[in-house]
């Protein structure tokens, strides 16, 4: 299997695609290689008006079975850009026989009254376009409601370690239709180099510990949003 991600800080945080592509090999137990269009602060807009040739190259000609579109979250663009730059890179999908997948993202820790919206806005679209949603804000705001998990970067707008981790078990469930085990899961290494992520100052490690209840609690809300047991 082969998946490319086009997005922004959203998708290459944590390393969130090789995360996915490890679940996605423990869940089925068949090869993955995962592949990345992601820049900092860009719009689906940016990647189709000053990045075309290399969005319409890769979707053409890399092969890809999967196609992960994630839009900019914060804040979010114009719907009627939403919907036309995915439409644009769905239409590049289909040529090839790529599955698109829409990227639900989640609201920031300020402003959790933007996931209503976000939800109604991502499901309208992959509905509109016939192609998979990936529910991740769905599943982050019942987390959030769950427990004391913090799934937030300390800048109050990405993805911590764990949301990551929530945002790679949700895609793996998206994409194959199961979820990889939970001893894999809490024997992953989460030691993240913070040099890798938005505060510069600070290039120490951050350890992050997954232990067993966080694991359940996430692969419990990926069941319930997705309406069946794994």
């Amino acid at each position: 299997m082969k998946i490319l991600f086009i997005g922004n800080s959203h998708t290459y945080m944590n390393d969130m695609p090789e995360l996915t592509r490890r679940m996605i090999e423990d869940a089925t137990g068949d090869s993955c290689e995962v592949f990345m269009l992601a820049y900092s602060s860009r719009s689906l807009k940016w990647h189709i008006e000053e990045e075309y040739f290399s969005e319409r190259f890769n979707i053409l000609h890399g092969k890809y079975d999967y196609c992960v579109i994630q839009e900019q979250a914060h804040p979010m663009t114009d719907e009627s850009d939403t919907i036309k730059y995915t439409t644009k890179i769905v239409e590049l999908c289909k040529k090839v026989n790529t599955v698109p997948v829409i990227f639900e993202t989640w609201a920031e820790k300020a402003k959790p009254e933007n996931q209503t919206e976000m939800n109604r806005r991502y499901r309208a679209l992959a509905e509109r376009l016939g192609v998979l949603l990936a529910p991740i804000g769905e599943v982050w705001s019942n987390v959030l409601g769950a427990g004391n998990i913090e799934l937030y970067f300390r800048d109050g707008e990405h993805a911590s370690a764990i949301g990551d981790f929530l945002i790679a078990m949700v895609l793996t469930k998206t994409i194959t239709g199961k979820l990889p085990d939970e001893k894999f899961c809490t024997a992953l290494d989460f030691t993240v180099p913070l040099e890798f992520q938005p505060v510069k100052e600070d290039t120490s490690e951050e350890e992050i510990i997954l232990d067993s209840r966080i694991v359940s609690i996430i692969r419990e809300n990926v069941q319930k949003v997705f309406g069946n047991k794994v």
